[in-house]
């Protein structure tokens, strides 16, 4: 006799068990008091800014060279640095889970060492490391390799912030991961190549994505590691952040907004392509073969 028939044949004066977790409604309506504080009142306020201006200021605002620029710059160096953190990110995660060697402790800790760095200690540290005197940026320059003060060095800062999203999420996959499978694979006779591509790789695939796109995510919303190493060249090194500080500081708090807005929208889509990816990886590997 299954739960819900001995509740539907239980006398009528006896009452149901009570449930371990909290009442549904009240749970229901702390989390979406609680999403508007934080999430929904912040992100109207945003919007409603926006609305104070027309259709063509809105358009200028957006559409302007410099910022139209930022937008490449940003998105493109954001996308850039997650595919970066996609591989690397997957091999130390690999490395951590699979193997040991002596001080594997360290490394595992220095994972995290861009989560408890404050961002502007990260920029500083990268900038006196890449630019012309630095102890890479002096070897570099020479040979005509110049990081600092130009797109490439934004690039590595945001990968430098983004590679813990990516080994933190598929590292607990691959600890989890079924080895039986893996062995069983390799006495079919497939190859290494084979296991990974077949057995492995579509089991961590969600975690990839979703360390991904956690990735791309927080290299968009960057301002304190990359301000530093940037250069803030017009048209050429300046991020949409810097746009839209610079507006704030003019008090032009509407043209702020309304390029915040496209960033919002922007990154909005992109990450629902890449749940909509996600979702439709899970039902493929759960389909029957």
């Amino acid at each position: 006799m299954t739960a819900a028939t001995a509740v539907a044949t239980a006398p009528a004066g006896r009452r149901a068990p009570k449930r371990v977790l909290p009442g549904f409604g009240l749970s229901l309506g702390y989390t979406l008091f609680y999403l508007s504080i934080i999430v929904l009142i912040p992100l109207s306020a945003l919007i409603f800014k926006t609305f104070t201006l027309t259709w063509d200021q809105f358009w200028a605002a957006i559409s302007a060279p410099r910022v139209l620029a930022s937008y490449r710059l940003t998105f493109g160096a954001s996308f850039i640095a997650a595919l970066v953190n996609l591989v690397f990110g997957l091999l130390i995660a690999w490395v951590l889970v699979r193997y040991k060697f002596p001080g594997k402790k360290i490394v595992d800790a220095l994972v995290d060492l861009p989560f408890a760095l404050p961002t502007a200690v990260a920029g500083i540290s990268l900038t006196a490391l890449l630019a012309g005197n630095g102890w890479v940026g002096s070897i570099l320059e020479p040979m005509g390799i110049q990081l600092a003060f130009k797109p490439a060095g934004i690039v590595i800062a945001l990968i430098f912030i983004g590679l813990p999203f990516v080994v933190r999420t598929v590292q607990p996959v691959l600890e989890d991961a079924e080895k039986e499978l893996e062995e069983a694979a390799t006495c079919l006779g497939a190859t290494r190549l084979q296991t990974f591509t077949k057995v492995i790789l579509p089991s961590i695939t969600p975690a990839l994505l979703t360390g991904f796109a956690m990735a791309f995510a927080r290299a968009v919303g960057e301002y304190g590691s990359v301000i530093f190493i940037a250069g803030n060249m017009p048209m050429v090194s300046e991020i949409t952040p810097l746009i839209i500080i610079g507006k704030l500081e003019q008090y032009d708090y509407a043209g702020a907004t309304a390029v915040a807005v496209v960033m919002l929208v922007i990154s909005f889509i992109l990450l629902l392509i890449i749940n909509a990816l996600q979702a439709w990886q899970r039902r493929h590997a759960g389909a029957p073969a």
